[in-house]
């Protein structure tokens, strides 16, 4: 398994329509989750940077899906949150087409990371998200974030939770999370490593 240098990771672009994508070669892990389930928190921690993902007071403001680069050939990709109300319909519903055909027609999209609120997992949202990656095929790694805001016994009851509810789900793995108290920060750049170190597609026509 290759490793990777995540604090290296540079902003690369953010696509608002599907024709302002990178190229698709290479290898990607797409970040997918909830408004204010401290996505862009997970990231950062990951990539040791404080604001290389851009957190946003205001859940549900992020409607890009934003690319870094970790080096030539891998790559972060930040995807808007979802199911945060507050917003058009219409906007919304643009949110859930683009997320979805990211999903399921990108070809270098070789894992999701679901970051999910340990005190609110696998709500209706989640699990519509997860069955996208399942139906395509893609590893799925869930972290429970802001785990310190519960006790240990607490924190570990849930996660067990999870992982009895998911235990027949095809390619998924769960773990605890707190980007504040960096815990399971390394756990987590040990998937990615992982992840990004699947086989890269051939060079594409451009």
């Amino acid at each position: 398994m290759a490793k990777f240098d995540f604090s290296k990771a540079v902003y690369a672009c953010a696509a608002h329509r599907q024709h302002q994508w990178p190229p698709d070669r290479g290898v990607e892990v797409a970040f997918a989750g909830r408004s204010n389930v401290g996505k862009s928190s997970a990231i950062n921690a990951i990539a040791n940077h404080k604001q290389l993902a851009r957190a946003s007071k205001t859940p549900g403001r992020t409607q890009q899906i934003v690319f870094f680069d970790v080096d030539a050939e891998h790559r972060l990709v930040d995807l808007p949150g979802y199911g945060y109300a507050n917003v058009p319909t219409q906007l919304r519903r643009h949110w859930q087409r683009f997320v979805t055909d990211y999903v399921t027609q990108r070809a270098c999209l070789r894992g999701m990371v679901v970051p999910m609120d340990i005190r609110r997992p696998l709500t209706e949202l989640d699990q519509t998200m997860l069955r996208c990656c399942w139906q395509t095929g893609v590893p799925t790694h869930i972290l429970l974030t802001k785990a310190d805001k519960l006790t240990r016994a607490r924190a570990n009851q849930a996660l067990a939770e999870v992982r009895r509810t998911l235990t027949e789900q095809p390619h998924t793995t769960v773990q605890l999370f707190s980007a504040v108290k960096r815990h399971g920060v390394a756990q987590a750049r040990e998937i990615l490593c992982g992840l990004l170190s699947q086989r890269l597609l051939p060079q594409q026509p451009s």
